[in-house]
C-alpha cells in the first residue's frame, strides 16, 4: 500500500481507519470530500445463506447493494446513476433470497403529494420494486408501500392506500387487492406456512388486528375491543399471535407517550385472546414504537420486547406461558438495534452500556444471563443482522474518523473486517479531529453531556470563534463519531469542516434526547411547556466563554428543526451571548400548529397555548438583534414552511437583526438532494466566516 492508501483494520478489538499520508497539509478538505463517503442503511439479511442488502446513498445517488457473505467483493444491482431525491428503503428478500423487494419514493404529504425535491414536472411516486439478487432489469410491481414476501415463497403482501394487495410470481408479481376491509391497514405478517396475514387495522380512536385466510377467502378479527391493538407477530408454530394492546383513545398518535400497554396473546384459530403481560406504570408509547422490531418471538415460546417501565430502554423475554420476565439488556443503559440468531436462542443488540456516547454490539441468550460486548473499544456499530447459517454478524458502523460503512464478525473465529471497504473514497479527509466527551452543568444543576471539536492548529493565546450544534428530534443522541442516522452524519460532517475551518464546535446533549433515560427524555417543562431545556444551551454557551481558546464575544448557534427552534431561541432570548445563528427548519411558533392546514394535531387548551407562546422565539423576537439564516424547504412535512414564513416577516418588522434565507422549493424535512445538503452548508459556513470571523484575517 503506497504512503496516500488507507489501511483499514481491527486493533485490540475495535475497527478502526488509519488514514496514512505524506503530508495532512497536501490533503484538500473540502465540503464535497469530507460529505462524499457514501452513507449505509436499511441492511436486511436473507433467509438463505449469507447473503445481505442494504441501500447506499453515494452523493445523493441511492442504490441496493449486495454481499454474497463477508469476503467477497459487495455489488451494486440497481443503476440509479442522478442525485432525484428519490430514497429507497423497505428492503426484504424472498424466500429463497433470490429477489428483493423495495419501495422507491417517499411518503405522501396531506395533500396526497409524493416528494418531488428536483420539481421533476412528470411528478415523483412511491411505488413497490423487484430487484434480482444477481443484478439485471428491475420489476415494477405497482404503487405502495410496507412490502412483505411470503416466508414460503411466491406471493409477496404490500400496501396500498391502506389496502392490503398481493402480488404473485405465477402473475409475474402483477397486483390485486387480497380483500378489503374498513379503516388503514398496516404491519403485516405473514404465517410461518404462508397460508394467513395478520394485519392492524387503524380505525381513528382504535385499531384491530385482522386475520385473513388465503386459503379460505375469510377474515377474522382477534379479540375485538375498545382499545388500539398493534403490531401483530405469529408464533414459530402459526398457532398464536403475539401482539400489543394500548388503551383506546381520540387524541393523537403521538400522545400514546405515557400510558399503559398489555402485551396479548390470541389463539389464530378461535379469536380468543389472553393478557399476559401489562406495564405496571404509565411509561408505554415510545419504546414500543421507536425500534424497528419492537415485539418478537423466541425459542421457548418466549417473547422479547422493549420497554421503559425500569426508566431505561430495555429489552426484555416474557414467557407466553406463566408470563415470567427476565431483563435480558443491562441497566442504567439503552437498547437499540437487535436481531435474533436463527434458532431463536440469542439475541445481539447495540447498546450504550459502560460508554453512554457510543454505541456497541452485545450478545445475550433469550433466557437470560449476563450479556457479553462483542464489539468493546472506541468505535460505533449498530443495525446487526444474522446471516441466516447464525455464523455471520454484519452490522454498520463508525468511528471518530471512519464514517459509516458495513463490518462482518465471524461467530466462529471472531474475526471483524469490513465488507465492501473500497467504498470509502481514496481522497476522503484524512485530517479530522476527535471529539473530546464534555461535561455541562444546567442552571438547575443538571449535568449535560456534550462533544468538543477542537481544530487541529490551535495555538496557545488563540482566541477563536465558537459555535454550538443542537440536534433535532428531539429524541436524538450525538456520539462521539460518525451518525448512524444520515442526517447527523451529515451534520457530524459539517462540524468536522467547521472545526478544520478554525472554529471550536461544541454538540450538545440537551435534556429530551434519548441514550440517558428516560426521566431525561422527559425531563419536566420541555419545549411548548416552559422551554427547560433552553438553559443547557446557555450552559454550553457560557462553558465556551470559559475557555481560554474562545473568544466570548463570537459564539455561534446551528441547528436543524428542534436544534433549528433552540437556534432561533438562542438568538430571541440572547442575542449578547450568541453572535449568529443558522436556523434550519426550526420551530418558531408552537401555537401555530394549530393553525396550519396541514396539521391535525396542536395545543387547544387557553393555559396551555399560552405557556407555549412564552415557550416560542417569536415572543421575544424584539430582543433579537444577531443576525440569522434562515433555512428551509417548503414541502417539510415535519415543520411547516409557515414556521419560517411568520419568524422572517415578523424579524423585518422588528427590524433589529440582519435576516438571510436560503429556501428551497418542494424539498422536504430532511433534505433529499446532495447537493441541497451541499449548498446548506456551504452557505452556513460563508455566513459564520462573515459574522463570527470578520475580526480575524481571513483564512
Amino acid at each position: 500500500m503506497n504512503n496516500k492508501g488507507i489501511l483499514i483494520g481491527w486493533l485490540s478489538g475495535t475497527l478502526v481507519l488509519f488514514l496514512v499520508v505524506s503530508s495532512a497539509a497536501t490533503q484538500a478538505f473540502t465540503l464535497e470530500s469530507v460529505m462524499k463517503s457514501p452513507f449505509p442503511s436499511g441492511l436486511v439479511a436473507s433467509p438463505t445463506g449469507d447473503r445481505v442488502a442494504w441501500v447506499s446513498n453515494d452523493q445523493g445517488r441511492r442504490n441496493i447493494w449486495i454481499a454474497d457473505g463477508p469476503d467477497p467483493a459487495a455489488r451494486k444491482i440497481t443503476e440509479y446513476s442522478e442525485d432525484d431525491g428519490q430514497e429507497i428503503g423497505e428492503l426484504a428478500f424472498s424466500a429463497d433470497g433470490e429477489l428483493i423487494f423495495f419501495v422507491r419514493g417517499g411518503n405522501a404529504n396531506n395533500r396526497g403529494e409524493y416528494p418531488n425535491p428536483t420539481s421533476d414536472p412528470g411528478g415523483a411516486c412511491q411505488e413497490v420494486w423487484a430487484a434480482r439478487a444477481t443484478g439485471g432489469e428491475l420489476l415494477r410491481i405497482g404503487e405502495g408501500v410496507n412490502p412483505v414476501p411470503s416466508p414460503v415463497g411466491g406471493q409477496m403482501a404490500f400496501v396500498l392506500k391502506g389496502q392490503v394487495q398481493l402480488a404473485e410470481a405465477k402473475d409475474n408479481f402483477r397486483p390485486r387487492p387480497l380483500f378489503r376491509a374498513r379503516g388503514t391497514c398496516g404491519d403485516l405478517a405473514w404465517s410461518p406456512d404462508g397460508t394467513k396475514l395478520a394485519f392492524v387495522s387503524s380505525r381513528s380512536a382504535h385499531s384491530f388486528i385482522g386475520i385473513y385466510d388465503l386459503s379460505t377467502g375469510s377474515l377474522r378479527w382477534l379479540a375485538p375491543s375498545v382499545d388500539g391493538d398493534s403490531h401483530p407477530v405469529f408464533s414459530p408454530d402459526g398457532k398464536r399471535v403475539a401482539y400489543f394492546r394500548f388503551p383506546g383513545r381520540t387524541d393523537s398518535y403521538y400522545s400514546r407517550e405515557g400510558s399503559s400497554f398489555a402485551v396479548v396473546v390470541a389463539d389464530v384459530a378461535t379469536g380468543t385472546a389472553r393478557v399476559i403481560w401489562t406495564c405496571p406504570d404509565e411509561s408505554g408509547g415510545f419504546a414500543q414504537y421507536y425500534p424497528t422490531h419492537p415485539l418478537r418471538w423466541a425459542d421457548g415460546g418466549r417473547l422479547l420486547f422493549y420497554s421503559e417501565h425500569e426508566g431505561w430502554m430495555r429489552i426484555y423475554a416474557l414467557s407466553s406461558e406463566d408470563g415470567e420476565l427476565v431483563a435480558l439488556t443491562p441497566g442504567e443503559s439503552e437498547a437499540e438495534d437487535s436481531a435474533l440468531s436463527p434458532d431463536g436462542k440469542r439475541l445481539v443488540f447495540s447498546s450504550n452500556a459502560n460508554d453512554i456516547d457510543r454505541r456497541h454490539l452485545w450478545i445475550v441468550s433469550v433466557a437470560g444471563g449476563e450479556p457479553k460486548a462483542i464489539t468493546p473499544g472506541t468505535g460505533i456499530e449498530w443495525a446487526p443482522v444474522w446471516s441466516s447459517g447464525g455464523q455471520t454478524i454484519f452490522f454498520l458502523c463508525s468511528t471518530a474518523f471512519q464514517p459509516a460503512a458495513l463490518a462482518a464478525l465471524s461467530m466462529a473465529d471472531g474475526r471483524r473486517r469490513l465488507v465492501a471497504a473500497g467504498s470509502i473514497p481514496n481522497d476522503f479527509p484524512v485530517n479530522l479531529v476527535a471529539p473530546q466527551p464534555v461535561l455541562l452543568k444546567a442552571g438547575d444543576g443538571l449535568e449535560i453531556r456534550g462533544q468538543l471539536f477542537v481544530p487541529r492548529d490551535i495555538q496557545a493565546g488563540d482566541k477563536r470563534p465558537a459555535i454550538i450544534f443542537m440536534h433535532g428530534g428531539p429524541i436524538r443522541q450525538m456520539l462521539l463519531g460518525w451518525h448512524m442516522r444520515s442526517y447527523y452524519h451529515n451534520a457530524y460532517a459539517f462540524n468536522q469542516f467547521l472545526a478544520n475551518r478554525g472554529y471550536v464546535v461544541l454538540s450538545v446533549n440537551y435534556r429530551l434526547g434519548i441514550g440517558q433515560g428516560r426521566a431525561f427524555r422527559l425531563a419536566p417543562n420541555g419545549g411548548y411547556r416552559g422551554a427547560s431545556e433552553y438553559q443547557d444551551i446557555v450552559a454550553a454557551g457560557k462553558f465556551l466563554q470559559a475557555l481560554p481558546m474562545v473568544d466570548p464575544q463570537r459564539i455561534g448557534l446551528w441547528g436543524g428543526s428542534y436544534g433549528g427552534y433552540l437556534t432561533a431561541l438562542g438568538l430571541a432570548r440572547d442575542s449578547e451571548l450568541f453572535a449568529a445563528g443558522v436556523d434550519l427548519h426550526g420551530v418558531h411558533d408552537w401555537v401555530m400548529d394549530w393553525r396550519s392546514e396541514d396539521r391535525t394535531w396542536g395545543i387547544r387548551e387557553e393555559e396551555m397555548r399560552r405557556l407555549a407562546f412564552d415557550s416560542s422565539p417569536i415572543a421575544d423576537v424584539r430582543f433579537w438583534t444577531s443576525p440569522v439564516l434562515m433555512v428551509h424547504g417548503d414541502d417539510d412535512r415535519n415543520v411547516d414552511f409557515l414556521q419560517t414564513i411568520d419568524m422572517v416577516q415578523r424579524l423585518r418588522t422588528e427590524g433589529k437583526a440582519h435576516v438571510e434565507t436560503l429556501v428551497f422549493p418542494d424539498e422536504v424535512h430532511s433534505f433529499l438532494l446532495h447537493r441541497h445538503w451541499l449548498e446548506v452548508f456551504s452557505a452556513a459556513s460563508d455566513f459564520f466566516d462573515r459574522f463570527l470571523r470578520k475580526a480575524e484575517k481571513k483564512r
